[in-house]
This record gives C-alpha cells, structure tokens and sequence, in this order.
C-alpha cells in the first residue's frame, strides 16, 4: 500500500539560464519598487487633500462662526435700539395720561365746586332737614309674620333653607 516514493530529479541550470532568472528576478524588484513608490505617492497625494479639505472646512467653520457673531451682534443692537424706542414711547404715553388725567380730575374738581355752590339754596337745606326730621323717631310699623317651618330633622327642604 505504500507508493514507492520517487526522489526529485534534480535539475541543473546552465548559467545562462541563471543569468536569466536574475534578471526576471531584479525586473520584479523593480517593478514591485515602482508600484510600492506609486502607493506611497497617492497615499502622500491622498493625505495632502486631505488636509487641504480639513483646513478648507476649519476655515469655512471659522467665517460661519464669525458672520453668526456679527448677526448675533446686529440683532442685539436692533433689540436694544427698539427697546429703548417702546422705554420712550412708554415715557410719552404716559406723560400724555398723566396730563390727561390732570385735566379731569380739574374738570371734576370745577364741576364739584359748581355743584356745591348750586346746593347752598337755603329752601333745599331745610327740605332736606325737615325730610330727616320726619324719618325720625318711633314709628310703629307692621312687620308681616315670617312663615317659619317646624324642624324636625326628616324634611330635606327645612335643611336646605
């Protein structure tokens, strides 16, 4: 069962042949050389965009940043000038009711007087006297008897009232 097992020829090179493999052989170096130095080119190239790209996007980010402060900036100052705009307007309104209101309560206090000194009649001041004189005093008036409901605790319209 077992195979007879058959030892390798061993073959000879003549050297040419030799002189021909090394060849084959330092033309694959040298291409292996050429394709490794051509990676490391485009990784170089690769790297160098790269890093164009990130600085381009860090300077892009930096003048967004900055055109928000500066909006930012605008629209405060906007806020501020228009607070500052609805402060005085307030101030404006607020003097015209103060003048406003000064005006009728003098008009209230005018009239006041006038009515004061139409009331000074002295046949009004003894009516009003004689009308107080005459409510008075004892008087016998009737007062109606109040219907009062007997409470004995069962009817429910005796505890509502």
């Amino acid at each position: 069962m077992d195979t007879p097992s058959k030892k390798p020829e061993c073959s000879s090179m003549t050297h040419d042949e030799e002189e021909e493999m090394q060849h084959d052989i330092s033309k694959l170096q040298g291409q292996v050389q050429k394709k490794f130095l051509s990676q490391r080119v485009t990784k170089n190239e690769i790297e160098s965009k790269m890093d164009g790209l990130n600085n381009s996007l860090k300077l892009d980010m930096e003048s967004l940043k900055d055109g928000m402060k500066v909006n930012m900036d605008d629209i405060e100052a906007k806020m501020k000038g228009n607070m500052e705009d609805l402060k005085n307007g307030f101030k404006t309104h607020m003097e015209g009711l103060k003048e406003g209101l000064k005006k009728l309560l003098q008009e209230i206090l005018c009239n006041r007087e006038k009515v004061l000194d139409e009331t000074h009649d002295e046949n009004k001041i003894n009516v009003n006297h004689d009308f107080i004189d005459s409510n008075v005093g004892l008087k016998t008036h009737h007062i109606p008897k109040i219907n009062m409901r007997k409470f004995d605790g069962k009817d429910p319209i005796t505890w509502i009232l």
